[in-house]
This record gives C-alpha cells, structure tokens and sequence, in this order.
C-alpha cells in the first residue's frame, strides 16, 4: 500500500506513541495504528486535530510526493 501520510514519523520525532494519541483523540490505539501503517486515513477534522496535538503544519503530515501532488497547504 502506498505511503499517503507520516503520522509514524512524526508520533517518533514528537516522541509520542500510538496510545498517547489515541487517547487525545479519543480513539482506539487499533485506530491510530491503522493511520501509522496508512491501512486506512484519518477524515479532514481528525486531521486537524492530530496537527494541533503534535504542533505541526498539515502539510507535513503528508508524504511530501503527495503533498506536491496535490498542492496541500
């Protein structure tokens, strides 16, 4: 499956975990996993959230091929 976004990467270099996020959230860690590994994605209010919970840009969620590709803020 294809890599659509970091949420990996940037759970490691915020030094956080699955868990962690999950329970910001609100979620299962079963959910948060399925994002990490890209079997399925977070909506678009999810995604906002998680950006402000780790302190980072959307677009830096993203792959950075397809960030460009689709020209994400």
């Amino acid at each position: 499956m294809k890599k659509i976004n970091r949420l990996k990467n940037l759970l490691v270099e915020k030094e956080k975990t699955n868990v962690w996020l999950a329970s910001q959230l609100g979620v299962n860690s079963t959910t948060v996993s399925k994002w990490c590994t890209n079997s399925s994605q977070p909506d678009i209010l999810m995604l906002l959230r998680i950006a402000q919970l780790l302190d980072v840009k959307v677009r830096s969620f993203y792959d950075e091929d397809v960030a460009n590709q689709y020209d994400v803020w």
